[in-house]
């Protein structure tokens, strides 16, 4: 099973709203399938530049080592050399902090992930959790 278009954009509609209601800085939201491929993207009126490139970052470095933005941010601090050595290999990039996370279907499954970006790393992680839970999917964090 992959996540579909309906379903991506419900995250992304769910993320969206947990940002007005948050008030907080315009967001961009990238929904990758679990192959990496762009599945849905919207941008908030205002969001600044590259916010696509961190939000896709965040969501294909997730599906690359299998664990949230906010895990490849530890093993940032614990293996530095690590962690730097990506950016050259990963075609996406690897943004390590938090705001992407993986997507799971009922079974446990990894279908794909959701990478934002727009306000602090820890406001942009609670947006992608608000967005997938609201699609009715569940996230590994």
């Amino acid at each position: 099973m992959t996540i579909t278009l309906q379903q991506a954009n419900a995250i992304i509609a769910g993320a969206l709203d947990k940002a007005a209601e948050l008030k907080l800085k315009p967001l961009s939201v990238a929904v990758l399938d679990q192959g990496g491929h762009l599945i849905a993207f919207q941008r908030q009126d205002g969001s600044s530049l590259m916010r696509f490139q961190i939000a896709n970052g965040k969501a294909s470095g997730a599906l690359a080592l299998g664990v949230s933005s906010r895990k490849i941010a530890e093993m940032a601090a614990e293996r530095p050399s690590f962690v730097a050595s990506l950016g050259s290999i990963a075609s996406a990039g690897v943004v390590p902090v938090p705001g992407g996370v993986l997507v799971t279907d009922a079974s446990g499954a990894v279908i794909g992930a959701v990478g934002i970006s727009g306000d602090v790393s820890d406001n942009d992680e609670a947006c992608a959790l608000a967005g997938i839970t609201a699609s009715g999917l569940s996230a590994r964090t």
